[in-house]
């Protein structure tokens, strides 16, 4: 039964890596495939319909709260003109220099990647970051990258991922915070070191010698420019509001959910009038919420996964296979785990977006490694995975705009994500296992 669980896995990663059925819908019939071969009734406990279907659906509601809220707070950030000012005020103060130029947009990378992830992460740094290090002779793989490598550097404190670990591997936050601090280190060096190296290792390349400078924003970009040029510059006071929910949820322990509306809260009262605050909350909720549809169904199917996987039939019959081939030596953990990093890519069977999330289900249930230990497994994929991985929606958006593929971002931005990975697994190793 085991084997055959792993065979309907094996099958569901290669029809994710083809692309014939989308990844959200893939995790679902996952699901119910493997909840049908652990034996699972169709209805009552441990079944189908009440336990895989039902309550896995909504196994990850906080987490998709957490991620509603962090769209919101990103829209506020980009409608309000905080994010456009913050990296035009870095832009200006580096001037001419392309290493201060690019250190100063992976700040702000950094920053907005506290708040919220994926594409709009990118846009929020990218729409004026990626054309101004352009034009202070940055090539474009390296524009794109230093987008990446910062929203990554960010990763370590965005809070929505920090629920999701939490709701997923039934860990406390505290926890998951405790292991992201000593995870961030990593992270910051490897896009600092990205930026250093990239910069000058390939030289200056001066937009006009380029056959052409960065696509066009589509027309809502570009009404939103308009709208931000208007409006100027945010108040100083305002370029604050990334920090707000990470002082309170990592300096004052707010949980989770409040901090991110308080970040809500204190980007509409420095940015907006009175009169205009009601208007503006609802306006850019909505639009958060369209940022949030595609997550929010993903994390609906890995619910699904994870309640499938966790069934007693299912971990019976994986617990003997899985066990056989988890390295149980620190060091062999560290090396197997590390040589196995590039199946976090492509949609592959450790990006824990997929089906990685199910495999992590599995390793904490059948008792194979300490839940803490599958946390740093899964947190150090996850750094990859928000950089390298062509088929990510940040990294598709970033080489566009900079007019390369996420092919020639992967191949540059690659190795240094790879060493995060290694230093999390060696600090999982020397102090979880």
């Amino acid at each position: 039964m085991g084997v055959l669980i792993l065979l309907v896995m094996a099958a569901g990663v290669a029809a994710m890596l083809s692309r014939k059925i989308p990844t959200a819908f893939a995790l679902v019939i996952l699901g119910v495939i493997i909840a049908v071969i652990a034996g699972a009734p169709f209805k009552g406990e441990n079944s189908i319909t009440d336990t895989v279907l039902q309550t896995g659906a909504s196994m990850l509601a906080a987490t998709m709260i957490a991620i509603i809220l962090g769209s919101w707070l990103g829209k506020l950030l980009d409608e309000t003109g905080i994010a456009g000012t913050l990296v035009r005020k870095i832009v200006e103060f580096g001037g001419d220099q392309p290493v201060v130029v690019a250190l100063g947009v992976l700040a702000v990378s950094t920053l907005v990647g506290t708040v919220t992830g994926s594409a709009p992460a990118a846009m929020l740094a990218g729409i004026i970051g990626i054309p101004a290090m352009i034009a202070v002779g940055i090539p474009k793989v390296t524009a794109a990258g230093t987008i990446l490598m910062g929203i990554a550097a960010g990763m370590p404190f965005e809070l929505p991922v920090w629920q999701f670990f939490s709701t997923a591997l039934k860990l406390p936050v505290s926890d998951v915070r405790g292991y992201m601090i000593k995870l961030f280190p990593f992270a910051l060096a490897a896009a600092i070191l990205f930026v250093v190296i990239e910069t000058r290792r390939r030289g200056a390349e001066h937009s006009w010698a380029l056959k052409s400078a960065t696509p066009k924003p589509p027309a809502a970009d570009s009404r939103a420019a308009a709208r931000r040029a208007q409006l100027g510059d945010a108040r100083w006071y305002a370029l604050l509001t990334p920090v707000v929910p990470l002082v309170l949820a990592l300096g004052f322990k707010i949980a989770i959910i409040p901090s991110l509306l308080a970040g809500v809260i204190y980007a509409v009262i420095t940015t907006t009038p009175p009169r205009d605050m009601s208007k503006r909350l609802l306006r850019t909720l909505y639009a958060g919420f369209e940022v949030a549809a595609a997550p929010i169904a993903l994390f609906v199917s890995i619910g699904i996964l994870l309640a499938a996987v966790q069934l007693p039939g299912s971990i019976d019959a994986l617990r003997p296979l899985v066990k056989d081939v988890s390295p149980q030596n620190p060091v062999l953990f560290v090396v197997v785990f590390v040589v196995l990093v590039p199946l976090c890519l492509y949609r592959g069977p450790l990006n824990v977006y997929g089906l990685g999330a199910g495999i992590a289900s599995v390793l904490i249930s059948a008792g194979i490694y300490p839940p803490l230990a599958v946390l740093g497994l899964t947190a150090s994929y996850n750094q990859v995975f928000g950089v390298a991985d062509p088929t990510s929606t940040q990294t598709v958006w970033a080489a566009q705009y900079a007019g390369v593929t996420p092919q020639q971002v992967m191949a540059r931005t690659l190795p240094y994500v790879w060493l995060v990975a290694l230093g999390g697994f060696c600090v999982t190793a020397a102090t979880y296992l």
